[in-house]
């Protein structure tokens, strides 16, 4: 790593331990759909002003509702019948991801181009791990879609940072290493002051300790799974790492050489577009 990325990291780190360190907030409209999610009372028509109350959500919404991801018998065009088919609690997550997907954005070309391809990657992941929430009762496709999309969510404050740097963002090399190195402390940090459940918290710090064993198969496991499924059928392999016996497949009930599942996980990858 170079003498200013080392620099960066440092200083990040320290950011960090100090609690200094911008965090971006969640978008208004999340907060409305989480408190909204928290009144058991509450019913599909209001859950759907909510989500309608933001045009670019729902129009988002609308779109993955018709998606192959959920497979409608007819196609879907008002938040209203949006909602309906997918439920509250699903409409509640799926909606609290595609809002993130509105903070990906930013001032640079260089880290505006950066952030769509971390977004895509996120949309990768978030299909496969929707899918494979299927091998386990008890995981629910939903909140998987959700881990799938802020796994990755620790590399925005780190790009914004960027922004103010021209130094680090001309040179690729160090803002990678950058990024490898601190995303999933600052993911989790972040996940942690927007009130996430833990069992998504943990994702952006767990999901690549691929010698992690879980006391049973969680969030962590499926992300972990649709990663290192979406490095290696893009050509970007994790290096030294025996998918075979990696525990989290084990956790899922997997075969990672079973040409049929890894056919349904290279279909899942375009799910959510």
């Amino acid at each position: 790593m170079s003498s200013m990325a080392d620099k960066v990291q440092t200083d990040l780190t320290k950011a960090i331990e100090k609690d200094t360190l911008f965090l971006p907030t969640l978008p208004e409209v999340a907060m409305k759909i989480r408190l909204a999610a928290e009144d058991s009372e509450i019913s599909i028509a209001e859950l759907s002003k909510v989500i309608g109350s933001d045009t670019a959500l729902s129009a988002r919404l609308i779109k993955v509702v018709n998606s192959p991801l959920l497979r409608p018998n007819f196609e879907v065009s008002d938040v209203l019948t949006a909602v309906r088919r997918l439920g509250v609690n699903y409409s509640c997550n799926l909606a609290i991801g595609l809002v993130v997907e509105q903070m990906f954005h930013a001032k640079s070309e260089v880290v505006e181009t950066k952030m769509r391809d971390i977004w895509k990657l996120s949309l990768q992941v978030a299909g496969v791990a929707n899918f494979l929430s299927a091998h386990r009762p008890h995981l629910k496709a939903d909140k998987a879609t959700l881990a799938g999309l802020i796994h990755l969510i620790g590399v925005l404050p780190i790009l914004t940072y960027a922004e103010d740097n021209f130094e680090l963002l001309a040179d690729p090399i160090s803002l990678n290493h950058v990024i490898e190195r601190i995303h999933p402390i600052i993911g989790e940090r972040l996940l942690h002051s927007w009130d996430f459940p833990e069992a998504l918290a943990i994702v952006p710090r767990q999901f690549q300790n691929f010698d992690r064993v879980s006391e049973q198969a969680d969030y962590v496991d499926l992300v972990q799974v649709a990663t290192v499924h979406v490095h290696e059928a893009t050509g970007r392999a994790y290096p030294n790492l025996d998918v075979i016996r990696m525990p989290a497949a084990s956790q899922l009930g997997l075969d990672m050489v079973d040409g049929r599942l890894i056919g349904q996980m290279n279909e899942a990858m375009t799910l959510l577009y």
